[in-house]
């Protein structure tokens, strides 16, 4: 039992005559607590609807059934409802307090259980279950947890919160109701319930009581759902080699996919669980008030004793023979009476056999049998025709057409039912045949804005990558598509022009302008970096500084990318500094030749005019000299100055 000291429900008075004392458990629509009926001075459980639910009229009315029906029932084998009532904004309902655990404590603590073990409790639910068939109700959530097993011995079913009229066989719409692990395949299929859903759940949870574990299994609740919809339930020897031929055969015949192969109801069930009990040499009649008993004919009073025989003759004379003799024939007919349910059981399990036999021709070689279809794909249509055939499928005579960018034309590229879907035998089954790769053209998406030119892409048929690439271009707006490219499996990409031939369906990237290069000339080279940065690109001082006569010396001059091509993130520029003006000294050329002045100041790098009346073709007369410079001769200018040199004869 658990408690709650900060549950605000403890402690108070609920419609003026149950006193909370404790919580006991809390489950998705409800919580019960341990509450005193202070009218009748006794301790019950109350079962109290979540706040939360109070406004959903669908749980509300749920609520309201699990009382209307539980009190439909007086067994002992059912949890009894005492009242149900309204309070503040919660339902409620009253009911008995039965100290213990529950069925699914048991099995968490101790595994699986013995078979003897086993038929007890079943018998014990099965008891309650059949009263509640017999009254028209299917409860539709049996499992482990709904089943409680009080301390003294007594053993009932509660939670009828889904119960149902049986003859209205429900539909329960696209919310499954019931815990998932006990639903029957009619429920999981098509939402129907009906007396031998309940005998689905108690055949897994015999299945459990016998090898601790749940017949199917899986990640996802729709996996579980899946196995019992399209899966048997297999025997409990198969996991639990100890458990009797017997019990597996009930287990099988509760279980059974088709309802009209299972017990109509929980009553038929438990005779034949009491029958598998004497078979087993299991006494299920045990006195104790956790036994539930159950008369299937005439009581056969008890053998007479010598006691019995004296206390007759004195009552009467000849009163003991009468009463050996009717003993005597009493025996006899209980005898008869065993060999012939003997002899229908027998009858039983070899009908069960030859039915399992046809169940198992039916759906294993016969009209029954399901085909799981094979993967045809990339077979001529003749091929993929006879593997289908031989599968005890039919192929349709007239095939579909698809266009496939993989599939090469006139080969197969899949059937209509898809590989992998399990049909009938002898279904039809259409081939597709592929008409190749459809053609399309690269449509205009040069300056296009990302978003449009996704759009434009997608409308031509092309499958886009969903991340683009980026790269530096001065030319196309910073978010506009350059191009696209297809990318091999080794990384090369392929560009596709606009207008170019293609197909529908292949895959390409499109690649998104990132703006141009930063203008970072003249600036420091920590803010070059950074600009560089901006863009995904990495950019180090490197390589010689040079002499600038425009740029500052320490700022950057140029930017020098490292490898050629389109610049993309991650791509490495060198960033080249200025080493300031380049100031170089102007030569004393006076008394030179005007040739040799000049070529002198030319080697010197120096732009050189010359002012004088001498014609050119007599520079280099050596009557041609020069008598000055400007600037003049040991002068600091910077190199490329203009210099004029003054010649005479």
């Amino acid at each position: 039992m658990s408690t709650s000291t900060t549950d605000p429900l403890i402690g108070r008075l609920i419609d003026g005559r149950y006193q909370v004392r404790s919580r006991i458990a809390r489950g998705g629509m409800a919580t019960v607590y341990l509450a005193t009926d202070q009218r009748l001075d006794r301790l019950v459980a109350v079962k109290i609807m979540h706040g939360h639910l109070a406004d959903d009229s669908q749980f509300t009315a749920r609520f309201i059934q699990e009382a209307r029906s539980a009190a439909r029932l007086a067994h002992s084998n059912v949890v009894n409802v005492f009242d149900q009532g309204q309070d503040a904004d919660s339902a409620y309902l009253v009911m008995e307090y039965l100290p213990g655990i529950t069925l699914r404590e048991l099995l968490q603590e101790y595994g699986a259980l013995t078979p003897q073990q086993t038929i007890d409790i079943v018998e014990a639910i099965l008891s309650g279950l059949s009263a509640a068939h017999k009254a028209g109700i299917v409860h539709r959530d049996l499992k482990p947890e709904n089943v409680l097993l009080a301390d003294d011995g007594r053993i009932k079913i509660g939670d009828f919160g889904l119960a149902r009229a049986a003859s209205a066989a429900t539909a329960a719409g696209a919310a499954l109701l019931g815990t998932i692990a006990y639903l029957s395949p009619e429920l999981v299929t098509r939402g129907v319930a009906d007396a031998r859903s309940d005998i689905y759940a108690v055949g897994i949870m015999i299945f459990e009581m016998l090898t601790g574990e749940q017949p199917f299994k899986g990640e996802q609740p729709m996996q579980i759902a899946f196995q019992h919809a399209n899966d048997s339930v297999p025997a409990p020897s198969t996991v639990n080699p100890s458990v009797p031929a017997e019990l597996d055969e009930l287990v099988l015949w509760a279980t059974a996919r088709d309802p009209e192969h299972r017990p109509a109801d929980a009553r038929a069930l438990l005779e034949q669980v009491t029958e598998t009990a004497r078979s087993l040499e299991t006494s299920i009649s045990a006195t104790g008030p956790q036994k539930t008993m159950v008369f299937t004919g005439p009581l056969v009073p008890p053998t007479t004793t010598a006691e019995t025989q004296v206390i007759g003759s004195l009552a009467a004379p000849g009163a003991a023979a009468v009463a050996a003799r009717s003993a005597t024939g009493e025996l006899a007919r209980g005898t008869q009476s065993r060999r012939r349910r003997g002899w229908i059981a027998f009858a039983i399990v070899l009908l069960l056999a030859l039915v399992a036999g046809g169940a198992g021709w039916w759906f294993g070689a016969g009209p029954g049998a399901q085909v799981t279809i094979t993967d045809v794909r990339g077979e001529s249509p003749e091929a993929a025709e006879a593997a289908l055939l031989e599968q005890g499928l039919t192929v349709a005579a007239e095939p579909q057409q698809a266009y496939d960018l993989e599939v090469p034309a006139g080969q197969v590229l899949g059937t209509d039912p898809p590989a992998g879907e399990s049909v009938p035998r002898d279904s039809e089954v259409v081939l597709i045949v592929s008409l190749g790769a459809e053609p399309n053209a690269v449509p205009a998406i040069a300056g296009v804005p990302e978003a449009d030119a996704r759009a434009l892409l997608e409308d031509a048929g092309f499958v886009v990558a969903e991340e683009a690439i980026t790269q530096v271009d001065g030319s196309i707006p910073q978010g506009s598509a350059i191009g696209i490219v297809t990318i091999a499996d080794d990384g090369a990409e392929t560009g596709l022009a606009e207008g170019a031939d293609s197909f529908r369906g292949t895959p390409v990237s499109l690649i998104v302008s990132l703006g141009p290069l930063p203008d970072v000339v003249g600036v420091e080279p920590a803010t070059a970096s950074s600009a560089f940065e901006a863009l995904g690109l990495t950019a180090t001082v490197g390589g010689d500084s040079e002499f600038s006569n425009d740029v500052a010396e320490g700022l950057v001059l140029r930017a020098v990318p490292a490898a050629e091509g389109a610049i993309r993130p991650g791509a490495a520029f060198t960033l080249i500094v200025s080493r300031g003006p380049d100031l170089v000294e102007v030569p004393s050329v006076a008394g030179f030749t005007i040739r040799d002045a000049v070529d002198e100041l030319e080697a010197a790098g120096f732009t050189v005019e010359v002012d004088s009346v001498i014609p050119e073709d007599q520079w280099g007369n050596g009557l041609a000299i020069v008598v000055g410079t400007d600037p003049e001769g040991g002068a600091d200018v910077l190199r490329g100055t203009l210099v004029t040199v003054f010649g005479v004869f």
